[in-house]
């Protein structure tokens, strides 16, 4: 994570911009960065991008290899409220675990014939600020206090 971290800022940021340097963004995405440079060489991004995915995909099937264990672990809880406490627990993870991968797969693996400065705006907003923001609000659902006040 750390190399692809540093490869492609570096990367990006070698490559000549002649069209501007207004994003319609909030922050600075590697794709839309890349629709402001007038080089040919933004395919060493692209490869970058690509390698990236495959470790993003690399990832994603050792998470659900995790998961598929730890839910056979917990089907062989022998309680039914063992089980709901050990799914309780899970299930938040994997919901915002999901928004965010879907996201940030449409958002990087959609064709450019959809492509709309709204629409990448909200699906930017949907991958990198939403998941933060819920992560908190769904892990203090499980203290009881504060399902009391709500």
């Amino acid at each position: 994570g750390a190399l692809i971290a540093l490869l492609h800022p570096a990367n990006t940021f070698s490559l000549p911009f002649c069209q501007g340097n207004a994003l319609d963004q909030f922050f600075c995405e590697i794709p839309q960065i890349l629709k402001l440079s007038c080089s040919t060489s933004y395919l060493r991004e692209a490869w970058l991008l690509v390698l990236s995915v495959c470790l993003v995909f690399v990832c994603f099937v050792f998470m659900v290899m995790s998961y598929v264990q730890i839910f056979r672990a917990v089907l062989r809880i022998p309680s039914q409220q063992g089980r709901h406490k050990a799914f309780a627990t899970c299930l938040p993870h994997l919901a915002v675990v999901s928004l965010f991968l879907s996201t940030s797969f449409f958002a990087y693996l959609k064709p450019s014939s959809i492509s709309s400065p709204p629409l990448d705006l909200v699906v930017a907003v949907l991958y990198s600020v939403v998941p933060p923001a819920v992560n908190p609000f769904i892990y203090s659902l499980r203290n009881q206090e504060l399902k009391v006040a709500l």
